[in-house]
């Protein structure tokens, strides 16, 4: 029996050879294929169909495939190996990344620096030159990390485990040094030293690449013992970076408030503001910032992974056949698909969307349940539906983000109506629709408020790189105006959380 396979990706036209009993999950990710609950048989994300060959029908599969998907040859990615040849369809990843292309102030310096945006999903890396802020090559990926989970919680039960942990370190170090590398080709600079490297990311990710220890994360009061500014060396680093620059992963905030949100902060010069102004970061963690000059008020809540497919059915990121905008034209709901392709499932932006509409045409009541006749799911575009789970999961996600910005505005002594400005931070902050928002309570604001903010912590990691002493990057002032406000021990929180899960009646 020969000791290798052969594996054809289809439509991608890729084939390659690997070890016979090779998990898939190790080999898929890269091309594609999403592990939203990081291989533990939980969803359908990783689902692939086999083409020719065979991949065993397990008890794990049966459990969460349906009888005619799995006569169809689909079959989840996480629990397979591919212990014989094997061509496989899955959908072509083509998902949209965003950077930044900001002109800000700063005073110039001499020589090269690199910005990184280190994101629970993906990863965005600028190399700039520091004598004018001209951005040299721009490199973006998926974080490699995701097939070990897609939301932080997920990526710290793995990260409990010894090995994990050290596997998480090693993929996301490498994973950055390569980008670096790719960063310095594209620009024809290689043999240039850097001067430094500024990183940004949630309080995960910076424990993650840092080194640090995740387990006061796992638990009750979900505070880490060491948030700071950490510097390392590249070659510390296992980077082989001419010039060995200082590499500065930015200090966090509070809880799982990271230096994203930091940086965030630094970007919409919100600790510059005279008026209250508040930034909302909805990725697979929710971030909330309220504040001006005076005073600033910050919480985080476990919000994201509906907003981004995760814990969806048919859930995924906004890539090729995703349905990304759900409209009502003629009385009907009329579904937009990222790639003018047939749809796979249904992202963030079309989730929220597809509520809303159904909602005004009468198909969801306000209380979040479907309206008689939908049987349990409703229909958008076959084949893609919502089922009653995934109406819960949007209210538990958009009720966490309201009941927060009530909490802190009432915290900070004021109301809704003397925020001046809503900036939307992130990938899916750019892409959500206002209206839409608005409509299942998550942004009750006017529309002329909320402003998407582009990609924030890309910005604030820039703005750092003009830095011109080591004290400066530990940003102590503005930590110092900051207040971390953990939400689970308000003791109003459960009962405004409670109010905000119902949608609005109109």
């Amino acid at each position: 029996m020969a000791d290798r396979v052969r594996i054809e990706l289809q439509p991608l036209g890729e084939s390659f050879e690997l070890e016979r009993g090779t998990p898939l999950q190790d080999v898929l990710f890269a091309h594609g294929v999403e592990f939203p609950c990081g291989g533990r048989q939980r969803c359908k994300g990783c689902r692939v169909r086999t083409v020719q060959g065979s991949i065993p029908i397990t008890p794990e599969q049966e459990a969460i495939l349906t009888r005619e998907e799995l006569d169809a040859g689909w079959r989840l990615a996480c629990t397979a190996k591919a212990d014989s040849d094997l061509t496989l369809e899955l959908g072509q990843w083509e998902a949209a990344i965003l950077a930044d292309n900001t002109v800000f102030d700063f005073t110039p310096r001499e020589g090269l620096g690199v910005a990184v945006d280190l994101g629970t999903t993906t990863i965005v890396a600028q190399l700039l030159d520091l004598s004018n802020a001209h951005v040299l090559a721009v490199r973006s990926a998926l974080n490699r990390q995701a097939r070990h989970g897609a939301d932080v919680m997920s990526r710290v039960s793995y990260a409990l485990k010894e090995e994990g942990r050290q596997r998480l370190l090693s993929l996301v170090r490498n994973q950055i040094g390569r980008l670096i590398g790719e960063l310095l080709e594209a620009a024809h600079v290689s043999r240039k030293p850097i001067e430094t490297v500024t990183i940004v990311g949630n309080t995960v990710m910076h424990h993650l690449f840092c080194g640090i220890d995740l387990t006061p994360l796992s638990a009750y009061p979900f505070e880490p013992v060491r948030d700071g500014l950490e510097t390392s060396r590249a070659s510390e680093l296992g980077w082989e970076i001419a010039g060995d620059p200082a590499v500065r992963f930015l200090p966090c905030l509070g809880g799982f408030v990271g230096s994203d949100i930091l940086a965030g902060i630094l970007a919409t010069r919100l600790h510059e503001s005279d008026a209250l102004v508040g930034l909302v970061d909805l990725g697979t963690n929710g971030e909330i910032v309220i504040g001006n000059r005076e005073r600033i008020l910050c919480a985080s809540t476990a919000a994201g992974p509906a907003f981004e497919g995760a814990r969806i059915s048919m859930g995924m990121r906004a890539a090729t056949g995703a349905i990304s905008k759900v409209t009502v034209e003629e009385g009907r709901l009329a579904c937009h698909v990222l790639g003018e392709t047939t749809p796979r499932g249904i992202c963030g932006s079309g989730l929220v969307d597809a509520v809303a509409a159904s909602l005004d045409v009468g198909l969801i009541e306000p209380s979040g349940r479907l309206c008689n006749g939908s049987k349990g799911s409703l229909m958008l575009c076959e084949p893609v539906a919502i089922t009653q789970a995934d109406i819960r999961e949007l209210q538990l996600a958009k009720g966490a983000i309201a009941a927060g910005i009530r909490l802190l505005l009432a915290r900070w002594g004021a109301a809704a109506k003397d925020l001046t400005r809503l900036y939307l931070a992130g990938a899916f902050g750019n892409y959500i629709n206002r209206a839409s928002a608005r409509r299942i309570g998550l942004l009750n604001f006017p529309l002329e408020m909320v402003k998407p903010a582009g990609n924030t912590a890309l910005l604030g990691a820039k703005l750092a790189l003009f830095n011109d002493r080591e004290e400066a990057f530990a940003y102590p002032s503005l930590r110092a105006m900051v207040e971390h406000i953990s939400l689970h021990t308000e003791p109003t929180f459960q009962d405004v959380f409670a109010e905000e899960m119902t949608f609005p009646s109109s």
